[in-house]
């Protein structure tokens, strides 16, 4: 014949039973910000999630932005480097031109090229901190 076992009682709801009214109700309203708290801290966790979430997509897009910037800076140097090129070709076919005209526009050309290339090294710069 099989016996009936009582019901298994927690030590917490065995603690409350043996405690009075006032007692109850203090472990009651601890008990109760306990769980406010572990709700408060679930919470705080969402958000932290959500924020790297957002930060990581605000990267990527600042990342893509710059590489375009990059690319667009890249072919204009080139530009400028194909010139700088055709301008040196000239200088030795110039036959009626003056060397020190020649000299001029290619040291402009090359200065431009470098202040292009300066703002460009500074941008990654300020975008890596």
């Amino acid at each position: 014949m099989a016996t009936k076992k009582a019901p298994k009682v927690s030590p917490a709801s065995k603690l409350r039973a043996a405690m009075g009214r006032e007692a109850r109700a203090a472990y009651s309203e601890i008990d109760k910000g306990v769980k406010g708290l572990g709700k408060s801290i679930d919470e705080i966790k969402r958000g932290l999630i959500r924020a790297e979430k957002k930060i990581e997509a605000d990267a990527k897009l600042r990342i893509r932005d710059l590489r375009k910037e990059a690319n667009a800076q890249l072919k204009t140097l080139q530009g400028s480097q194909r010139e700088a090129a055709r301008t040196l070709k000239s200088l030795s076919a110039a036959a009626g031109e003056s060397w020190q005209e020649i000299k001029i526009s290619a040291d402009g050309i090359l200065s431009d090229a470098r202040t292009t290339a300066a703002s460009v090294v500074e941008k990654f710069r300020k975008a890596l901190g």
